[in-house]
């Protein structure tokens, strides 16, 4: 098993040659470090076409391409732990945090909510019960297996999710949690290792710690998102809002950590409150695609890297050894999933929308375990009694994760028929794209005509030939909406209930500003949005 890494590799070089060795000598190693990183993107790419070809999830293809080449380099590569969490990670979380849409995430924040936290503390605890008793662990080790599996790293199912049209609010619920979960997972992590280091915690001090790490990186996090979005507005130069972007997420985790508050949390309410309030403001549209095109590469290839990494990680022949302990902490994270997953939403019913029962399925099968899970495996302390078996465990369970569910989890999506859309709704969802499209080309002519670029005569040509698009399109949804109100299937009307949501949803926020600002007296306003909580919970799923 790799035990060691690039970066720690070049440190070792760096120490070998001494503290007075010449900067000669010291960058003597850089082209060995080089032809490593282009034999990786290398491999990467041929993973890619194969991957492509067999219809297989791209992670899991890295994964299997890094079992055998774990002792190809002459020098020992696998995952740094603090490269993982101190760069990696913050970069993964910020750029799922800018595409996520407030919104969309309030309208679901109670499912996610409920599998993020309680579902989390719960899986956990069932994991370490029954790794403490099965392999006769101690309390500490079993708890840290236990909060390490019950991290959810759903790469895997949003690649899935890409290819294989599902319901906007499962995907939701789906990105929710990791987005969350991260963040509750080294919280969690970092509480117990507390508890390892000073040898007892209350219950009172525990939930103290627990509140200040969060809501303290909750308001890093949300001081620095505010403080960038003055600067981004002022930056007219798309690669300089980049480097701004770059330097509020990395920025943000360091300053949480270094405060003693969750750099997770604080980077997940950066991104939330730069992707919602700021890049809106954007007065260019090209400007926005950059930012979002430049985060979408950055995750892709941090996620390219950190699976091929864990596959060269990961030894095969230690892991046989320990086969049958493996298979009992996959038994476990399995039972722990099974039981948040079923019994917390089987209540959801009685406060919120009721999860569809094939939805249920999706989550449990998409609990893939990842980048994080082995991050944090490698981060416990070399004092901890039982480290190398923790590893090991943690190493197996992630491998059967995202080689056993990650190729089984596009099979169970396409079986469970999830979201079958008729001619009308593809028909709704195409001129929907035109109508959206031609008024962001709008939007933007007006742009080019107040900065001077188009003369008065050449907007007028572009901004008609759109308008032409924009008239059809509407037209034709008029029609279609005439007939939805008429009465059509319940797969028609999904696309439309996802409008009227948006609308029940705006409204519901108005009342609940006009609350906060005692603009108007709460007893006429409850029972307006009571009826409006009834007519969300009465549309179709979306």
């Amino acid at each position: 098993m790799g035990d060691g890494s690039v970066m720690e590799w070049l440190a070792a070089q760096q120490s070998s040659l001494g503290s007075n060795a010449a900067p000669s000598q010291i960058s003597g190693n850089i082209p060995e470090l080089v032809s490593i990183l282009i034999i990786l993107l290398m491999i990467a790419t041929v993973v890619a076409l194969i991957t492509q070809r067999l219809r297989i999830p791209y992670v899991t293809g890295l994964v299997l391409a890094g079992l055998p080449i774990t002792e190809v380099f002459s020098r020992r590569i696998g995952l740094d732990p603090s490269l993982v969490l101190n760069l990696f990670l913050p970069i993964l979380i910020f750029e799922a945090a800018i595409n996520t849409d407030i919104r969309r995430l309030r309208s679901t924040f109670k499912p996610i909510a409920l599998l993020a936290g309680p579902g989390s503390v719960f899986s956990s605890a069932i994991i370490a019960l029954l790794v403490k008793f099965g392999l006769g662990l101690d309390w500490i080790p079993a708890l840290l297996i236990g909060v390490i599996l019950a991290n959810t790293d759903t790469v895997s199912m949003i690649a899935v999710f890409k290819e294989i049209r599902v319901p906007s609010r499962l995907s939701t619920i789906v990105e929710g949690e990791t987005l969350f979960n991260d963040a509750a997972a080294l919280v969690s992590f970092n509480l117990i290792l507390v508890v390892y280091a000073t040898g007892s915690l209350t219950v009172v001090e525990g939930v103290r710690e627990l509140l200040v790490v969060a809501v303290g990186g909750g308001l890093v996090g949300a001081v620095f998102g505010y403080l960038s979005l003055p600067i981004f507005i002022r930056l007219s130069d798309p690669l300089s809002s980049l480097l701004l972007t770059v330097a509020l997420a990395l920025g943000t985790f360091q300053v949480g950590q270094s405060l003693g508050v969750s750099g997770a949390v604080a980077v997940v309410i950066a991104g939330l409150i730069f992707g919602n309030l700021g890049l809106p403001r954007s007065s260019s549209a090209s400007d926005r695609m950059t930012l979002l095109s430049f985060w979408e590469y950055a995750g892709f290839g941090v996620n390219t890297f950190i699976f091929l990494l864990i596959g060269i990680e990961i030894n095969p022949f230690t892991l046989w050894r320990i086969l049958p302990s493996i298979l009992l902490v996959i038994l476990a994270y399995q039972l722990g999933r099974i039981l948040s997953v079923y019994l917390l939403l089987m209540g959801l019913r009685w406060f919120d929308r009721p999860i569809p029962l094939r939805w249920q399925h999706v989550l449990f099968l998409g609990n893939i375990k990842g980048s994080l899970s082995m991050a944090l495996a490698l981060s416990i302390p070399l004092t901890l009694p039982g480290r190398e078996s923790i590893i090991a465990l943690v190493f197996g369970s992630v491998l059967f994760s995202l080689v056993g569910q990650g190729l089984s989890l596009p099979w169970l999506v396409k079986r469970l028929k999830i979201s079958r859309m008729s001619d009308v709704t593809q028909q709704i969802g195409a001129l929907q794209i035109q109508l959206i499209a031609a008024k962001a080309a709008q939007e933007e002519l007006d742009s080019l005509l107040k900065s001077g670029v188009l003369p008065k005569a050449v907007y007028e040509e572009f901004w008609a030939s759109y308008q032409t698009r924009v008239a059809e399109s509407e037209r034709v949804l008029r029609d279609f909406y005439n007939q939805y109100r008429a009465g059509q299937s319940a797969s028609d009307r999904s696309g439309l209930d996802a409008i009227r949501r948006r609308l029940l949803l705006a409204e519901k926020g108005a009342m609940g500003d006009a609350l906060r600002k005692r603009i108007l007296p709460e007893d006429l306003v409850q029972p307006y949005i009571k009826d409006l909580d009834e007519m969300l919970l009465a549309l179709e799923d979306d």
